[in-house]
């Protein structure tokens, strides 16, 4: 039996309506209008009505379209359907007689049948009303070579930017007729194309299982209908996002951008607005992806010059996975700006580039003017950052010297401090039991990973072995490449904690890089002055002990809650005691491997007070031990093991 999703909703008969009351109740310039469920109007309560009032709206699902449009700088009012359905006339009719005064009002309408027909004919009662009314209809959706001519091209999130621009230019005092042109003229440069990685869900509803695990559409609209391709496998993202800036390039017979940046110059080459836009359940962390790789694509592919890039949830389909991408550009219609021109005196071609030129500029001005509509995300001009023309890559700032030195070259010497010289005879026999013990630890952790992995996945987020695998094998290729000093203890240490540093994230690594560092400290501090370059147990029990001195200074942790420590203090214990008693280095690192096995094990079905396991309920805690004390008593365990080689 399939189930309906899990969702924050009381009821999906009155999810819009709750939505919108939410949305009014957080921000003080929004208004419901009475009349509801039947009337679901947002106004913006402090709209000047001797300006042109914009209204846009249709079904709901598409948040922040078209409610969180709603603001000085864009939309007077927006009139919401019921999820995915357009709303009544009646609703359109209530809107208009809201916000519209002696500026008149322009309706921004999406090429779907329901809301030409439902706005066209409140345009057509209001005008009978005495209003003044106009009416633009966005279509810009290129998935459809030739669509046909009684449905035309879908409106999708291009229409965003439609709202912005006359929007501005409402805000700015244009007249009704200025404002329907200059929305008309922006609805007819935008193209835009999306994909979908999953279905939307309706509320109250179950996911549809229309999708394949391994397919994606291209070509859907934003209403759950399938896409006009099916592709399967999914390609990279850089591949499709590449292949999507193509066809929207080519795909409408109003988008003329050259096809290939090598027969454009500098000069001539092509100025277009980019908006990236998340279908709703597409990670910030997809999108931002998206946005480099279209950003890559336009310039690299259509030899453009992107003058700005808007990404984030524009135009939603409820929880979709998907984005889809509009282009802006005056000059994808160089026929039009040659007729608009023909009128200048000089040549066309001069006087065609400075129309288009000061065009372009004014909107541009329009896109970046403030807005008070709590869904636009830009205060100001969304201006792309540096990026190197040569490679298109971001440019990155310099790192601070230190650090520079630091990633070059780990150790001691990287910092500026000299590494002792290797001494004649070669490595001593103490060095090679280091390097014994330190291969020994490494490899213990990458052949745990998958086990380690697994305990993560009942406790945590199932990465806690290919995090730490990660430092070991990071450790083995700089012992390897002779990167660690093993005649030098402290630059041994220091050499370790680099290479830790820099393959581990998260909290596993900062801690280990902790330790290891604070240990390198405290064994240089015991080592130096004796001249000594090899390190006895007692001061490698004492480096062991500043280290976890320092990892609890700043993690907090101790015995008892959970974590690596349950295994390294009481190790530390152990240690510490048994060169107390005058024992060998071996018998040391063995105290110290079965105190760590025995702390590690402890920690099965101990509650958590740090990290991720915290939050874990303790009937799922009791069946598994911490897996970051599991994985330190079996270094220590690999460390014991090496030295009595």
């Amino acid at each position: 039996m399939t189930h309906a999703k899990k969702q924050l909703i009381n009821s999906p008969e009155t999810v819009v309506v709750e939505a919108l009351e939410g949305l009014c109740l957080s921000h003080t310039h929004l208004q419901l209008l009475e009349g509801s469920p039947q009337i679901k109007v947002v106004i913006n309560k402090n709209h000047d009505k001797s300006k042109v009032a914009l209204i846009s709206g249709g079904g709901s699902g598409h948040e922040p379209a078209h409610a969180g449009y709603v603001g000085d700088g864009m939309l007077a009012a927006a009139v919401c359907g019921d999820v995915f359905a357009s709303p009544s006339t009646a609703a359109v009719l209530a809107a208009i007689r809201a916000v519209t005064g002696p500026g008149g009002c322009l309706l921004i309408v999406k090429n779907y049948t329901g809301d030409r027909l439902n706005f066209g004919l409140a345009a057509e009662q209001a005008l009978s009303e005495g209003y003044s009314v106009e009416v633009v209809v966005v279509g810009e959706d290129v998935a459809i070579d030739a669509p046909s001519r009684l449905t035309g091209r879908r409106g999708l999130a291009g229409t965003v930017l439609v709202h912005k621009a006359a929007g501005a230019a409402a805000a700015r005092g244009a007249p009704l007729c200025a404002v329907a042109a200059l929305a008309a003229r922006v609805s007819d440069h935008l193209a835009t194309l999306g994909v979908g990685l999953t279905p939307c869900t309706l509320p109250g509803k179950p996911t549809p299982e229309r999708l394949a695990p391994d397919e994606i559409e291209i070509g859907l609209g934003i209403h759950g209908e399938p896409g006009r391709a099916s592709v399967r496998p999914p390609p990279p993202a850089a591949e499709l996002v590449t292949r999507m800036v193509k066809q929207i390039a080519s795909g409408s017979p109003f988008f003329k951008l050259p096809s290939s940046s090598s027969s454009t110059s500098s000069a001539s080459a092509p100025r277009l607005a980019l908006l990236v836009n998340n279908l709703g359940g597409t990670p910030p962390l997809e999108l931002s992806l998206v946005a480099g790789a279209a950003l890559t694509a336009a310039r690299a592919d259509l030899g453009a010059v992107v003058d700005r890039v808007y990404v984030g949830p524009f135009m939603t389909s409820l929880d979709m996975a998907g984005m889809s991408l509009t282009l802006l550009s005056y000059d994808m219609d160089p026929e039009a700006a040659l007729q608009e021109a023909a009128a200048e005196p000089g040549s066309k071609e001069d006087a065609a580039s400075a129309s288009s030129s000061s065009s372009w500029a004014h909107l541009l001005q329009l896109l970046d003017d403030p807005t008070s509509a709590p869904g636009w995300p830009y205060r100001g001009p969304a201006l792309p950052g540096a990026f190197d023309p040569a490679s298109l890559a971001a440019v990155r700032a310099p790192l601070p010297a230190a650090a520079s030195a630091a990633a070059g070259a780990p150790g001691p010497g990287a910092g500026g401090e000299a590494v002792p010289p290797l001494p004649a005879g070669g490595l001593s026999a103490a060095a090679a039991a280091l390097g014994r013990a330190l291969r020994g630890a490494a490899g213990a952790v990458v052949a745990a990973e998958a086990e380690l992995d697994d305990m993560d996945a009942k406790v945590g987020d199932g990465d806690c072995g290919a995090t730490l695998a990660g430092g070991g094998r990071a450790v083995l290729a700089a012992l390897d490449g002779g990167a660690v000093p093993l005649h030098s203890a402290p630059a041994a240490a220091a050499a370790v904690a680099a290479a830790v540093r820099g393959a581990v994230g998260g909290s596993s690594g900062a801690l280990y890089d902790i330790l290891l560092t604070a240990a390198a400290r405290q064994l240089k501090s015991s080592t130096q002055p004796q001249q000594q370059l090899d390190a006895s147990p007692r001061d490698w029990a004492e480096a062991l002990s500043a280290g976890l001195a320092a990892v609890q200074k700043y993690g907090r942790a101790d015995v008892g809650c959970r974590t690596m420590l349950d295994a390294l203090l009481p190790a530390r214990d152990a240690a510490l005691a048994a060169v107390e008693r005058g024992e060998s280095g071996v018998a040391a690192a063995e105290a110290a491997a079965a105190a760590a096995e025995a702390g590690a094990e402890s920690t099965r079905g101990m509650a958590a007070a740090a990290g991720r396991a915290s939050y874990v309920p303790a009937e799922v805690l009791a069946s598994v031990p911490d897996p970051g004390a599991v994985a330190a008593a079996r270094w220590l365990r690999a460390v014991a093991t090496a030295l009595k080689a």
